[in-house]
């Protein structure tokens, strides 16, 4: 069917119940998404502080001296600036392909464990940089323990959630992010009054949910799918039986018994990867979080206070307008917790699309706009950006699909943080339809390419592609169960 709108129905519907055990764990796993929305909104807030810029760009102190006019676009245009915000994001992009062979070999939570101690260690030095070097060494740090939970921490909820819940339990990692920017938002409003001190304690405090990821990671347990591929068989049946609430999980084991036995098949995953029959998923490991950059979203996450500073308004209004946007945020994410599960993934992408694209063309009433924006965006393209590529692999390639998605995630991020000043000194706000282009191109990619994946079984992904009227003939032979059982695949060539 056109559109991409076929809803495959799994013939399996495992036994169990949400249990308090599997929200608590999941709501713990998911405060992992705090150091990574917590430096989104800390780093717009400092760079927009005068004493911050004065102490290590003070060529950018001084080109807003000079800016009038036509060039007031221009005053925040400097590479030393964006690279302090985009150095983070490189050194994501290649630790995230080291944590998917941790999350592996040693399960989800140990990824989970070193990206918070490294963290820690990156906002540490943060708070207590005297140069510029130790700025961009504390968030090439950063940005270490950001590969590495955003590589796990997604795929641990969409393996710890039962099918029925997995959207709204995985977006609350989403929810971590929001309220992480909404928290360092709320704090660079106050630090801005604080004098040196004040970007310091920002800064700093990073370190608490670096904190209580840490913390968490030691405590939880680690997913059945992790505990079978690393051997553990009857650990991952007590976990099964713990995380459902009944003995009777005998399908649901089974099942992922053979995905496990499936995927020791696959010697090079990386290389398994490309197969015709992974075609789909890896195209939307790829698309999904390119598009989700190129809504512009971190251009306001990252820049909001930069962005209204240019537009004229003072020091205190242009933070409190990014903490009005970091508001609208948290409540759009609850929304889209709310409705995910009910109304589906591709309802949400559509309508989200559909809102930014409208409020992006016209900036008149910009903070109005801002806040309709960035509500569209929180409860479409931020939560499922995360949601769906970690969902649709099957468990031989999902460390390395979750690397993809979080890698090309960091890549563009990395490079719309690098580039946005200069683009909007040469652009002005003529840049937000740029963006908005993007928005329509996605939009309809969804529209056309994308099926709901919704209460369908994490292990039987496979069926979902194999019914859409695209997709289904790069599945080869007749797909049984969540993954390549009674496929006889092609040959792996070397790549």
């Amino acid at each position: 069917m056109a559109g991409g709108a076929v809803v495959f129905q799994s013939g399996r519907q495992y036994e169990g119940r949400v249990t308090p055990f599997v929200i608590v764990t999941c709501l713990v796993a998911a405060t992992g998404g705090l150091i990574f929305g917590y430096d989104i909104g800390i780093s717009g807030g400092v760079t927009s502080m005068d004493i911050f810029l004065q102490k290590f760009f003070p060529s950018v102190v001084e080109a807003q001296r000079k800016a009038t006019g036509g060039n007031m676009y221009c005053k925040f245009d400097s590479e030393l600036l964006t690279l302090f915000t985009s150095s983070l994001y490189l050194a994501a992009l290649i630790a995230s392909f080291f944590a998917s062979k941790v999350t592996k070999s040693f399960g989800r939570k140990i990824s989970m464990l070193f990206g918070g101690i490294v963290f820690l260690a990156g906002a540490l030095l943060n708070g207590f940089a005297e140069n510029v070097s130790m700025l961009i060494i504390g968030r090439i740090l950063l940005g270490v323990g950001i590969g590495f939970s955003n590589q796990s921490i997604p795929v641990y909820l969409s393996e710890m959630a039962p099918a029925k819940l997995r959207g709204a339990l995985n977006i609350g990692f989403q929810m971590a992010i929001t309220i992480g920017i909404l928290a360092a938002n709320l704090i660079n409003y106050f630090a801005l009054g604080m004098g040196e001190k004040g970007w310091r304690i920002a800064l700093g405090l990073a370190g608490v949910p670096a904190g209580i990821i840490t913390i968490g990671a030691l405590v939880l347990p680690d997913t059945p799918n992790s505990l079978i591929d690393r051997g553990l068989t009857e650990q991952a049946k007590d976990m099964l039986k713990k995380i459902r609430g009944t003995d009777n999980i005998a399908e649901e084991f089974e099942d992922l018994l053979e995905a496990s036995e499936a995927s020791k098949l696959v010697k090079h995953p990386w290389r398994n990867i490309v197969q015709p029959q992974n075609r789909p998923q890896l195209t939307f490991a790829v698309l999904i979080p390119f598009f989700q950059q190129l809504t512009g979203i971190n251009v306001i996450m990252f820049y909001a206070p930069v962005i209204f500073k240019t537009l004229g308004f003072g020091d205190n209004a242009s933070l409190m307008s990014a903490l009005i946007t970091g508001i609208v945020n948290v409540v759009a994410t609850i929304v889209s917790i709310v409705c995910v599960d009910r109304f589906g993934r591709r309802a949400l992408f559509l309508e989200g699309g559909t809102q930014m694209l409208i409020t992006q063309a016209d900036a008149d009433l910009v903070v109005i706009l801002v806040c309709l924006y960035v509500a569209a965006f929180a409860w479409s393209w931020g939560p499922l950006g995360w949601l769906v590529p970690s969902e649709i692999f099957p468990l031989e390639t999902r460390p390395a699909g979750q690397a993809i998605n979080v890698s090309v995630n960091m890549l563009f991020t990395f490079i719309i943080a690098q580039c946005f000043l200069r683009m909007l000194c040469a652009m002005k706000f003529g840049l937000f339809f740029f963006f908005a282009g993007f928005v329509v191109i996605m939009t309809l990619f969804v529209f056309l390419f994308l099926p709901e994946t919704r209460k369908v079984p994490i292990e039987e992904m496979y069926g979902v592609w194999k019914a859409h009227w695209f997709w289904g003939k790069f599945i080869p032979g007749d797909v049984v169960g969540g993954h390549t059982r009674n496929i006889e695949l092609p040959p792996v060539k070397a790549v």
